[in-house]
């Protein structure tokens, strides 16, 4: 006989968590199903290490800055294997805290794969069948592979964590904010790399600060490589070498990243079964309530089809779990405006449209500000290192539509901003605001 209960979750990454420890709390009995290690994507394999090596990256580079300042002490290396173990040792923290959150909740956590037997039965891959009026996919995503030629001679995205030593010459295949991130931080770690980009990096950012972020990108060291056409990956001796049918063999390198995509983690799970449409990538298809078209199916996450965001997941996990077991039947997550950052180097941080897109909403009703300066920090030690950023706005009272900043702090500084555009800020409530002086951030409110 099969196991009932409230809810079942289908994936212990951030969306599915977030579901079912707001779910309990709300009273449901959960059932949660994770094969691997509690966390996902985000805390073992993604956002989590990633930002680590970036802090990392940052520091290298403020070793030099300080020399710069008249510290005496010479930049050194990174001690590899000592930042290894720190990082794992901080990312296991996390995992044992949400251990003891779920047994302290009460949800039932199944360390197995599930598949749907029935729109309301999940069987586990040990043979058990749970059943639930209410069942969330929320079973992430996986890098993108590609059946072509000595593929698998390269890396994905996943397998930088386990490396032991930094490869001297890595080149980065791709044009996403995951290639842009390793690229950067590879290259201030010591790395020299090379970008192999298709067509243009990061399309669906702002183009103006897109091309900003190149240059500086090439100015730090990075070799840039466009219009590529990348078919496979062979062997010269020890090096590894790229086939590109435009730009011919590229190489040699000590180790290859592929940066190109991820795909969702749905092929497993036998949605057919329930009746679960999704889209012709593997995409699980939600409306605005997270509801697929199949009654008490929902999903939430990078298995769907919206913005593959860790904050994305979470909080359509939780206003779902408030919608379906808190007494709350508008609850549902508004996925205009959502703020986002590349942590390039520097950090590209949008929110709201492009100039593009906001030229293509709104024509000629719109006006674009813009402010480009090298911030204290490093104007004092004689370095350029430009910051750039841009208020797009549109009509006559001049409604913010977008902000942009290139540039140290973007990522910090870009969160309370996006909370105003979203409030319906106006460029005079800018003009309003004093500015806390000297910082970057002034800028935003003084721009012209």
């Amino acid at each position: 006989m099969a196991e009932t209960f409230d809810l079942i979750v289908l994936g212990g990454g951030s969306g599915g968590l977030a579901t079912a420890f707001r779910a309990a709390r709300h009273g449901a009995r959960v059932a949660l199903l994770e094969p691997g290690a509690l966390g996902g994507t985000c805390v073992n394999v993604g956002c989590v290490p990633k930002k680590a090596l970036w802090f990392a990256g940052q520091l290298a580079q403020e070793q030099q800055l300080a020399v710069d300042y008249g510290f005496a002490s010479a930049p050194g290396a990174l001690d590899w294997e000592h930042f290894r173990q720190l990082r794992q040792h901080y990312i296991d923290g996390i995992r044992h805290r949400y251990a003891m959150g779920l047994e302290e909740s009460g949800i039932q956590v199944y360390p197995e794969t599930g598949r749907f037997v029935s729109a309301n039965t999940i069987a586990t891959s040990c043979g058990e069948e749970l059943r639930a009026p209410q069942i969330v996919i929320a079973t992430g995503g996986r890098p993108r592979r590609l059946d072509i030629p000595g593929f698998d001679l390269g890396m994905v995205s996943d397998d930088i964590f386990a490396l032991r030593t930094l490869p001297k010459r890595i080149a980065v295949i791709g044009a996403g904010y995951i290639a842009i991130e390793f690229a950067g931080l590879l290259n201030a770690l010591g790395s020299e790399v090379t970008l192999h980009v298709r067509h243009r990096m990061l399309t669906s950012f702002d183009a103006e600060l897109v091309d900003a972020l190149e240059q500086h990108m090439c100015d730090a060291g990075i070799r840039i490589t466009n219009q590529v056409k990348v078919t496979g990956l062979h062997r010269d001796g020890e090096n590894l070498m790229i086939d590109d049918d435009v730009n011919g063999p590229c190489g040699p390198y000590d180790a290859v990243l592929w940066a190109i995509g991820r795909e969702p983690n749905s092929d497993r799970l036998d949605l057919d079964a329930a009746g679960v449409n999704m889209d012709e990538d593997g995409h699980i298809v939600t409306d605005a309530w997270q509801a697929t078209n199949v009654e008490g199916i929902f999903a939430v996450g990078d298995v769907t089809e919206r913005p593959e965001l860790t904050p994305v997941a979470v909080a359509a996990g939780r206003r779902l779990a408030d919608r379906l077991f808190g007494g709350k039947p508008d609850s549902r997550l508004d996925y205009d405006n959502i703020p986002s950052v590349v942590f390039a180097e520097p950090p590209l941080a949008i929110v709201g449209l492009t100039e593009a897109q906001a030229r293509e909403f709104h024509g000629d009703r719109v006006h674009v500000h813009r402010a480009k300066f090298t911030p204290m920090k490093w104007a004092v030690a004689g370095r350029k290192h430009p910051t750039l950023m841009k208020v797009v706005t549109e009509g006559d009272d001049e409604r913010v539509v977008g902000i942009h900043v290139l540039g140290t702090g973007a990522d910090e500084m870009l969160q309370g901003f996006a909370v105003a555009l979203k409030m319906g800020l106006r460029k005079r409530d800018l003009e309003d605001t004093i500015a806390i002086h000297p910082s970057s951030a002034e800028e935003l409110v003084l721009i012209n």
